[in-house]
């Protein structure tokens, strides 16, 4: 069975490289929705895949990091990167294009490690994310499945290379959760949301 939650975000970039000029030349914006599509052959106690409200902790947090953020590509101009930090209380250093494809492979890598670091208290097993869908536009999206998160030929998503400013660690619950993924801590779902 497969079971999809979606959140939503704004954030604003500049995709370096691509064929429309507005969109390599000028910053700008999207109003983003991203799909989490998870997968399992089992039932929880409560006759679920995996309980929605479970998605509104950790996984949320990492996805509302990027609203009204500025996404910057770590190969982009040193001065524009600056710039923007310098400017920008909310902003996340990538070590990919901020582009709607690289946004659904690098929340596959995040969510895939929190989900495989979470220990449930609830009966979930065997539960998998099954795809990342990022819309971009209305009419615009990317979907990244575990085969395009780990590519090698679209680019290696180090989860070390990837920076939150201090703008958006404040808003976080847990002001260590990202060291905390990378490290490979473990996570534990609350009995109660």
């Amino acid at each position: 069975m497969i079971i999809r939650k979606m959140f939503k975000f704004e954030n604003a970039h500049v995709v370096r490289g691509c064929s429309t000029v507005r969109c390599r030349s000028s910053l700008h914006g999207h109003s983003y929705k991203v799909e989490l599509l998870f997968e399992s052959n089992f039932l929880d106690n409560g006759q679920m895949v995996y309980d929605f409200g479970l998605m509104k902790q950790n996984m949320k947090i990492i996805i509302d990091s990027f609203d009204h953020a500025v996404a910057l590509w770590d190969a982009d101009e040193k001065e524009y990167i600056k710039d923007m930090q310098k400017h920008s209380q909310r902003w996340i250093l990538l070590p990919v294009s901020p582009s709607a494809e690289q946004f659904s492979r690098i929340f596959f890598v995040m969510i895939d490690r929190l989900l495989q670091l979470t220990s449930s208290v609830n009966g979930e097993r065997d539960v998998k994310l099954h795809s990342v869908i990022v819309h971009e536009t209305e009419s615009g999206y990317a979907q990244a499945f575990v085969e395009d998160a780990y590519s090698k030929e679209m680019g290696y998503i180090d989860l070390d290379k990837i920076i939150f400013s201090s703008g958006v660690i404040a808003d976080w619950s847990d002001k260590r959760m990202w060291e905390k993924i990378k490290r490979g801590e473990r996570f534990v779902n609350p009995k109660e949301v």
